[in-house]
């Protein structure tokens, strides 16, 4: 292949125009980079375009691309700067009293085919040279025009050349010689101009790099500053084209994007992608304002900036792009085989990122770099060694602090958070590759998460000493109560660290927690009142005392039956109170391995002692079932009773059932 090939003709503006017609396609999006809205982005441009005329300092605008056919140049990218150019061209030859019958021939060959309005104004336009004079206002003067149709001024392509011919005008009006140098063979304002044929690429890129809307989107502004910032560092100095990021994120990474999409428009999908990795180089770099741009790009993706990145953050996201097309061209199996809990996505975690919903949650994103993490630094892809992996950070974002009320919140709820996990995730990933290994030889630095970490180093240390132990304790982690944190089903067999691991009974004690707390219906009536027939070390039948508030209605103690939702449970297992209170769960699920609730409440037999309201709440169904949907009791000091609560604060004592 030629170096043309690679790099294109650099040409400019004028010369390209007598080549070929440029046509803008009616796929491609109306003019924007006049609108009101672009203003700074437009001025840029401009004065940028002022400075090399006025100084006579060559420029080039980097690449623009298109499809060739019939002589019919139609361009995939730089339509708005070539719109731009149309219109300086015209200016100039309107201005210097040079429009004549050739000249017009050239600029006639520049349309839109967006709109029939869009076109027939270009066309009008290039035939109707007026008189341009420094005080007038250039739009007006065409609007005022006989010319021109008041419907054009509908057309938002019509409407935003006018703005672009009016910033013209106040940049170029005292240049002199405009047309000379705007067409000189001194090539002041040039591109490199590639022709997609010949790079192997076809017309369906239209499609692919116009599904983004028809107004200029957050993401190109991004992308343009970006390339801009790449070219002024030269960070892509030693590429081929075909490697740079200019030709890759206009062709194989909106492959990528395009062919997983959900809908036909893929500009957000590119700003989530890109953000969620300033997000955790941010954390990585520890960059001063690091916590003000991890909230800042969680709440709005799109506002993510060039200066995030530096030439590090530049290679690493060109990785990750790279590798993301690599799973897809190569069909890697990068789905988990386990449940993600509340974190899961619809689809798979990529698509999480990019695809659903407005934004994903901070504890998807980490998932997201772990799984990115060992894409780019394992050389191999091991679908067992994948899953491990993924499987431990799975276990570390899973587990959060078991809040008073039984509520079990995300680890990952701020900024701060986050940066803290994605350091502990980079330092784990150099053990990625076989993360068990890893783990049971090797300290950790990092002090987040270190109860967890901690379990995750002895569950690797029975691996890999037994890996007969892999299974059940994979399976006791996937379970919906113990979600990643085993320590509580390991209290229940009595294991001490050192001991070797109880396979089968480990396997029963998760055979009951997967049949009796899979859900939160499974919280009903029967439990409660198997958990009361249930003592603990010292013969105390009282497993409602984690939970306290007074009742001043008639002096008595309200206590909690368990809420009717799985996660109150792990109040009891991980909670404050949970060394006095596990107990009694521990006690009820050893007992579940040979009875079921029903033979575990009928077999039992009260000590003497025991008030004779706590049995007829074992005995009677009917008591919890229809008199106390609250779920919560109140106690007296003497015991002697128990009021079923119509409500968890119940004002009155009215509707509140007394057991004696």
């Amino acid at each position: 292949m030629s170096d043309v090939q690679y790099q294109g003709k650099i040409t400019n503006f004028w010369e390209l125009l007598k080549e070929h017609n440029i046509v803008i396609p009616i796929i491609q999006r109306d003019y924007a980079q006049g609108r009101k809205d672009k203003e700074e982005i437009r001025d840029n441009f401009l004065n940028a375009l002022f400075q090399s005329i006025n100084t006579d300092t060559p420029i080039k605008l980097d690449f623009i691309y298109g499809s060739v056919e019939d002589g019919d140049s139609q361009p995939l990218d730089g339509q708005q700067r070539l719109t731009t150019l149309f219109l300086l061209h015209w200016y100039a030859a309107v201005k210097s009293q040079l429009l004549n019958k050739d000249i017009m021939n050239v600029l006639k060959k520049f349309t839109y085919e967006t709109r029939i309005s869009s076109r027939e104004f270009c066309n009008t336009l290039v035939l109707n040279p007026i008189q341009i004079t420094k005080t007038i206002v250039l739009s007006s003067q065409i609007v005022d025009s006989a010319w021109f149709f008041l419907s054009w001024k509908k057309d938002p392509t019509i409407d935003a050349m006018l703005r672009t011919l009016n910033d013209i005008h106040k940049y170029f009006f005292d240049i002199e010689n405009l047309w000379e140098k705007l067409t000189s063979d001194a090539n002041l304002i040039s591109f490199y101009h590639i022709e997609l044929e010949d790079i192997g690429l076809t017309d369906d890129l239209y499609i692919k790099m116009n599904a983004r809307g028809k107004l200029l989107s957050s993401f190109e502004n991004f992308k343009a500053s970006f390339q801009k910032r790449i070219n002024d560092n030269k960070w892509d100095k030693e590429k081929e084209f075909q490697d740079t990021f200019a030709f890759k994120i206009d062709t194989k990474w909106t492959d990528l994007f395009w062919i997983h999409r959900k809908e036909n428009k893929i500009d957000e999908a590119f700003n989530r992608f890109i953000s969620t990795i300033a997000m955790c180089r941010q954390s990585i770099n520890k960059t001063d304002n690091r916590l003000q741009i991890i909230k800042e790009l969680q709440d709005k993706p799109d506002m993510v900036r060039t200066n995030m990145f530096d030439e590090n953050d530049f290679i690493y996201l060109t990785e990750c792009f790279d590798t993301y097309c690599k799973v897809f061209d190569e069909n890697l199996n990068v789905k988990h085989n386990f449940p993600l809990f509340q974190h899961a996505p619809a689809e798979n975690i990529f698509s999480g990122i990019v695809f659903e919903g407005q934004n994903a949650s901070y504890s998807l994103k980490v998932l997201f770099y772990a799984q990115t993490e060992y894409l780019i630094k394992v050389s191999e892809f091991n679908q067992e060694k994948f899953q491990d992996w993924m499987r431990v950070v799975r276990n570390i974002v899973a587990r959060g602090d078991v809040e008073k009320t039984g509520n079990r919140p995300t680890i990952i709820r701020d900024p701060g958070q986050f940066y803290g996990v994605i350091n502990l995730i980079y330092e784990l990933s150099s053990g990625c590759e076989d993360i068990y290994t890893y783990l049971s030889s090797n300290q950790i630095k990092s002090s987040f998460a270190k109860e967890q970490i901690e379990e995750e180093k002895l569950k690797a240390k029975l691996i890999v000493a037994n890996p007969d132990n892999k299974s059940v304790i994979f399976n006791t982690e996937d379970t919906d109560l113990l979600q990643g944190k085993i320590s509580f089903a390991l209290y229940c067999i009595d294991y001490e660290a050192g001991m070797a691991l109880d396979i089968k009974r480990l396997e029963s004690v998760k055979n009951v927690i997967s049949t009796y707390f899979k859900d939160d219906k499974d919280i009903n009536n029967d439990l409660r009142r198997a958990l009361l027939t249930i003592a603990d070390n010292d013969g105390n039948y009282h497993y409602y005392k984690y939970w306290w508030s007074f009742w001043n209605v008639v002096n008595a103690n309200k206590r909690s039956l368990i809420d009717s939702y799985l996660r109150s449970l792990e109040f009891y297992i991980y909670g404050r109170f949970s060394e006095e209170y596990k107990i009694y769960i521990k006690k009820l699920i050893l007992k579940l391995m040979n009875n079921n609730l029903q033979e575990i409440v009928t077999n039992f037999t009260p000590p003497n002692d025991m008030p004779n309201w706590k049995i007829r709440l074992i005995k009677e169904p009917s008591l919890l079932n229809e008199m106390c949907k609250s779920n919560h009791i109140a106690i007296p000091e003497d015991e002697a009773c128990c009021y079923l609560l119509k409500s968890m604060r119940p004002r009155d004592i009215d509707g509140c059932y007394l057991v004696k």
